[in-house]
């Protein structure tokens, strides 16, 4: 008989309530604009702007497949304002299969999703409960012998400790508290709704699913305070494995909680190391393999990749002079890889010179000069003046190649002197030693 049909779901009604189990998701961000997303020939474009939605339609799919009795969502489902009704649309079809499915689904709005934030509105399905955004409430599940408590935010920012609100546990029931926050403060992440574990512990609750943290952490075991991540990787900074928790209980105990993998594009950054590698094919070689390593370990996902390529070596002056070529190449790579698309996301070079700079400050004539120059002390005015005028020769001669930021726009000579200073030495000998240029 498949799930889902009549006579199934007259069936769960006589669930055992001393064993059952529900996912814990947060942070679907649906119809989220992903961050990065560069054009160029073979990008797979739209499997990443439809990677949120796939990604929760994974998790509808997991519901039912492990067949869940109940599906947490701990805020910010919708990046914001809907531009129109059909992202509400989508949410409410897959709620529908849930329901169908004899699930429960229990939600508070967090601050993507505040309802100050949101203008539009659908009916929910039956058996879908949004907790209100006024005060602290519960639905009693009685059915399966859940409490859950919870509120949701009614204005963005909220900097009042929901939880303190929560009501006391419900004996006899499994308690579970709905909570979107950062707790005491998580890098990355504004501290909406600050508390910490020793508050929540203090409630009495068996499970706090908390959302706002997009990294999974399991805060506490006893009781048991999770933080699921986020539901997909959105841009570079997210990167690894994306999902929600499986969660087991029987005997109002949590028997395991285990992560499920549910993204469908993986961010990764992938490291390649040019040093030992003579010239720009030979690097090329190294990225091929590393990006092809990556991929296999996304298993099956499409790949999106911030490649950063550093180390000394003798390939620095055609990797600076070529750099628009060497990236195009490397995109080509990664659409082109057997086990998967790859989407180079931004190339990153961090490399250096594996010549001697001392033998090179020796050496008579101008360039030995140039070289000097820079190894002492930027804060003489008269040398950072004298420094001005070599680095607008030099820009006369060589272009923007070394002096467009990392938004493709063209500074100021003052500027570039303040921002490239550190490295500047690294940057403008290989091009003044290409063979490019020296020709």
């Amino acid at each position: 008989m498949a799930r889902g049909t009549p006579a199934l779901s007259q069936l769960r009604l006589g669930i055992d309530r001393s064993a059952i189990r529900f996912l814990h998701a947060a942070d679907l961000h649906l119809d989220s604009p992903l961050r990065g997303l560069a054009r160029y020939e073979g990008a797979p474009l739209e499997e990443m702007r439809q990677a949120c939605r796939r990604a929760f339609d994974r998790l509808v799919e997991v519901a039912e497949t492990e067949e869940v009795d109940l599906v947490l969502l701990a805020g910010d489902i919708f990046d914001g304002d809907w531009r129109d009704y059909n992202t509400g649309l989508y949410f409410a079809s897959r709620l529908h299969r849930l329901v169908d499915a004899g699930i429960d689904v229990v939600m508070v709005r967090g601050n993507h999703d505040a309802q100050s934030r949101i203008t539009k509105g659908l009916r929910l399905p039956s058996r879908v409960h949004d907790l209100s955004t006024d005060r602290p409430g519960t639905i009693l599940l009685e059915r399966l012998g859940v409490a859950v408590h919870g509120q949701g935010y009614r204005e963005a920012n909220v900097e009042t400790d929901l939880s303190a609100g929560y009501p006391p546990p419900i004996p006899g029931l499994f308690n579970i508290g709905l909570l979107h926050t950062a707790l005491e403060g998580r890098d990355g992440h504004a501290s909406y709704a600050p508390t910490n574990a020793a508050r929540l512990a203090a409630k009495g609750y068996e499970y706090w699913a908390l959302g706002h943290v997009h990294q999974r952490e399991i805060v506490s075991r006893d009781p048991w305070i999770v933080f699921p991540g986020n539901l997909q990787g959105r841009h570079a900074k997210e990167t690894g494995q994306k999902g929600a928790s499986l969660v087991a209980v029987e005997d109002r105990q949590v028997r395991s909680v285990e992560a499920r993998a549910l993204d469908v594009v993986r961010w990764a950054t992938v490291t390649v190391d040019a040093a030992e590698h003579p010239d720009l094919e030979a690097v090329l070689s190294e990225v091929e393999g590393s990006l092809l390593r990556a991929s296999a370990r996304a298993e099956g996902r499409t790949l999106a990749v911030r490649l950063r390529v550093v180390g000394a070596t003798s390939a620095q002056p055609a990797l600076v002079a070529r750099q628009g070529a060497f990236e195009a190449e490397v995109r080509r790579i990664g659409t082109s890889l057997a086990g998967g698309p790859v989407f180079v996301e931004k190339v990153e070079l961090d490399t250096r010179a594996a010549f001697p700079l001392e033998q090179l400050i020796a050496t008579p004539g101008p360039l030995g000069e140039l070289i000097s120059a820079l190894d002492k002390d930027h804060g003489d005015p008269e040398l950072r003046a004298a420094l001005l005028a070599e680095i607008r020769e030099l820009r006369a001669r060589l272009g923007d190649r070394l002096f467009a930021d990392e938004r493709g726009q063209n500074e100021e000579d003052a500027a570039i002197v303040e921002r490239l200073l550190p490295r500047i030495k690294e940057r403008v000998l290989p091009l003044l030693l290409s063979e490019e240029l020296l020709r």
